[in-house]
């Protein structure tokens, strides 16, 4: 028999060539249909392409799911009445549990890690708090150090999101309508102020963008579909304007959700659910104004969380009732999008690279 050896080298290194242009998406989903827990697809950073679904964990509601900065783990929230956060050891086609505790509150919605790895940080949407945890040198979760309370009696609050930045932490609350400041002080985080910059109204301020250095914030607002922007200053932060994230021409009920800035912070982007559209600002860097250049469809309904790749030539998007994942080109040079495909996935809220 004869062997045609060029095509057995070719398809070695095509073979090769595949898996270095293919990176894990790890998705995070609510479990009250089809979905059982935390899901990943094989993409392709040349094409866009996710194939290969794969449940990696078994685990309730985990709604939110974040790397740590090795990425030798992930962290989720189980989004229940009775909330809990799973710590997982990343192995090649799984994740291993390596423990849960409580997040001290109900329906926790996000968490995310600080730079160093070893503090998180966990939003519990009904239960109104924030909890802070250890991050052990294996991998596991503390008990939580420090629960920051925010129900008060005439208000009930709504934690949706927190980031750390250096010794500060920052964190969105729909309900008080604020993006509150804390301060590391002898091990314990005190507030500096529950609203860096005026809020309008019930805006609802959701998730927010914070430039690398730090002098620049963009907060996206749930329920008056905006986006209002905010500067660092010696005193704190100085309001610098609030924009519509809906076409101009929309009419309807919708709520924003995500936002995030492209790599080299020369465009925003932000999900609306109800028009069911990706907002893209452009982004002037010295003053950190915005223009709004695009409203592109997600063809889905109800996007959620969103994410660039990291080639940042890709946006790909988790639309929760649609039960889809759709995927989008960036233009390299304008930022806006263009729609290249979709795959089925059950329920999907957050997705992670």
């Amino acid at each position: 028999m004869k062997i045609n050896y060029f095509l057995i080298a070719l398809t070695i290194i095509l073979s090769f060539s595949c898996k270095n242009n293919s990176i894990p998406l790890y998705i995070g989903t609510y479990t009250d249909g089809e979905s059982e827990g935390i899901y990943s697809f094989k993409f392709n950073m040349e094409t866009g392409e996710l194939i290969n679904k794969t449940l990696v964990a078994k685990t309730e509601n985990p709604s939110f799911i974040t790397y740590a900065p090795n990425k030798d783990y992930i962290y989720a929230v189980n989004e229940n009445e009775n909330g809990s956060v799973s710590a997982f050891k990343v192995n090649s086609n799984s994740l291993t549990l390596l423990n849960k505790v409580s997040s001290k509150g109900a329906h926790p919605c996000h968490i995310s890690i600080n730079e160093t790895g070893n503090k998180a940080v966990v939003s519990n949407y009904s239960g109104g708090n924030f909890s802070i945890f250890n991050v052990k040198n294996n991998g596991e979760l503390s008990d939580a150090l420090q629960v920051l309370e925010h129900n008060t009696d005439s208000i009930v609050s709504h934690a949706h999101s927190a980031q750390f930045l250096g010794d500060d932490l920052y964190a969105a609350d729909l309900g008080k309508n604020g993006v509150f400041q804390y301060q590391l002080v002898n091990g314990t985080y005190r507030e500096v102020s529950s609203s860096i910059v005026p809020m309008q109204p019930n805006s609802g301020p959701r998730h927010f963008a914070i430039t690398k250095d730090g002098n620049f914030i963009y907060i996206i607002n749930e329920l008056s579909s905006t986006i209002t922007s905010g500067k660092k200053t010696k005193s704190g932060f100085e309001p610098i304007e609030t924009l519509s994230t809906l076409a101009h021409d929309f009419n309807g009920d919708s709520y924003c959700a995500d936002i995030h800035l492209s790599a080299d912070e020369q465009f925003l982007y932000g999900s609306n659910r109800g028009e069911n559209s990706i907002v893209v600002f452009k982004r002037e860097p010295l003053n950190g104004t915005l223009e709004k250049i695009q409203n592109t469809s997600v063809h889905g309904d109800w996007p959620r969380n969103f994410t660039l790749d990291p080639t940042g030539k890709f946006l790909l998007i988790a639309n929760q009732r649609s039960h889809n994942i759709t995927v989008f080109s960036i233009d390299q040079t304008n930022g806006t999008l263009t729609f290249l495909q979709e795959v089925k996935m059950d329920s999907p809220v957050c997705l992670l690279f």
